[in-house]
């Protein structure tokens, strides 16, 4: 994109924001509006939030700039296929508008009763059409923890970040409406009518709207920029997060396996000094430090029920000397309880348990015991790890602290 047309462009977007109609700014500009793309779209959100531009302005505007440039993005042709990431989130828009429209059907159904006595199959669908819209949290997370981070690493960051916006919007409608649901009362049936109304009018306004934008902005700019072995990491990490009760069975069905993305690290090239794993890598420096700082003593014996390794934390619950490294489990346990331990590394061993907790009070601290097997990918046996944490402070937690709570 050269320099002039970025400038107009800009100034396109500028202009729709100091409040100049959209089809005078149509008019006036339409010369540099042929062959718009929703890359170039993309690349100047960026930089007007880089000079100041607040992110809410953009996306509170955002369907103002899509009157101007609807046209022109509708030309975009996109040829995907059926596996492909883009193609599963884009069918699963259309499912969820359906959804929201048969939502506004059935609210309309009974906006028109004042009985409540008569709608018992109406709230019956409401609460299916509600587990729905909530289980199309699938759907947003592997946008915001596939998709976004791609684009972030291509230099693509605003639309991300406006569309993650409109998810938490999104989200807040829909824990309305289960909420509604989940609490529905005959006796408050024109309340609950009158807010039924609301939160299906809002969801019909603000989804078709979402689905736009990222159909016709954010998926072509992915799909012009993401690189093939990015997608097919993309489809994996979508495979593990899963999908929506309602995505189409046929498209849950890809070219690669999430084995075939572990084969795929494995041959990846590592510094020295550097461990490569299924999900980043780390050096021994970063691994230890991360260890030390886990709210939790931690202990690992091995395959032979010799102790291995230990962390050390900063506020260390029981002792532990390096002198232990080497010794034997049993070994380190009074023995009226040795038989215990040996009993649970057994069921361990032959796959029969996975896990064992305790509970104690020591120093008036709630302490809590939990042992779990360690196995490899193929589910050999490799060791018992042993987690101790303090939950006295955790137990007296009440209400809710959010990440916006925070004060320093």
């Amino acid at each position: 994109m050269n320099e002039d047309r970025k400038k107009m462009l800009k100034e396109i977007i500028k202009q729709l924001h100091s409040g100049v109609p959209p089809q005078e700014v149509k008019e006036r500009f339409r010369q540099v509006l042929e062959g718009i793309t929703s890359e170039e779209i993309a690349k100047i959100e960026n930089e007007l939030v880089k000079e100041g531009m607040p992110r809410e302005e953009i996306q509170k505007l955002c369907d103002v700039h899509l009157a101007v440039f609807k046209e022109q993005l509708e030309k975009q042709k996109m040829e995907i296929p059926i596996w492909h990431p883009v193609n599963i989130l884009m069918e699963e828009h259309k499912i969820m508008q359906q959804l929201a429209e048969k939502l506004m059907a059935v609210t309309n159904k009974i906006l028109k009763v004042t009985d409540a006595s008569y709608v018992g199959d109406e709230i019956h669908h409401l609460e299916h059409m509600s587990r729905d819209f909530t289980d199309s949290e699938k759907h947003y997370l592997r946008e915001e923890n596939v998709l976004f981070p791609i684009l972030e690493k291509h230099g693509v960051t605003e639309p991300p970040a406006i569309m993650w916006i409109e998810h938490n919007q999104i989200r807040e409608k829909k824990k309305q409406l289960s909420n509604l649901v989940g609490n529905y009362n005959t006796a408050g049936f024109q309340e609950f009518k009158n807010k039924l109304a609301e939160v299906t009018e809002a969801l019909n306004s603000i989804l078709p709207s979402h689905f736009y934008k990222e159909n016709n902005i954010l998926f072509p700019t992915a799909l012009k920029i993401v690189t093939e072995q990015e997608w097919n990491d993309a489809r994996r990490e979508f495979d593990e997060i899963g999908y929506c009760c309602f995505t189409p069975p046929q498209l849950r069905v890809g070219p690669n396996s999430i084995e075939s993305g572990k084969k795929e690290i494995e041959k990846t090239p590592t510094l020295e000094g550097v461990l490569q794993f299924e999900t980043g890598s780390l050096s021994k420096d970063e691994i230890e430090a991360i260890l030390n700082s886990l709210p939790v003593d931690i202990s690992f014996i091995d395959a032979e029920d010799a102790v291995k390794y230990f962390n050390k934390a900063d506020k260390r619950i029981f002792v532990r000397t390096k002198a232990v490294i080497g010794r034997k489990v049993q070994l380190c346990h009074p023995q009226k309880s040795v038989h215990i331990v040996n009993k649970i590394l057994e069921a361990f061993k032959k796959g029969e348990k996975d896990s064992a907790e305790f509970w104690i009070t020591m120093n008036n601290r709630l302490i809590h015991i939990r042992y779990f097997a360690v196995r490899d990918g193929n589910g050999k046996y490799l060791g018992t790890m042993e987690v101790t944490q303090d939950l006295t402070d955790i137990k007296k937690i009440e209400g809710e602290k959010r990440l916006l709570d925070w004060k320093n």
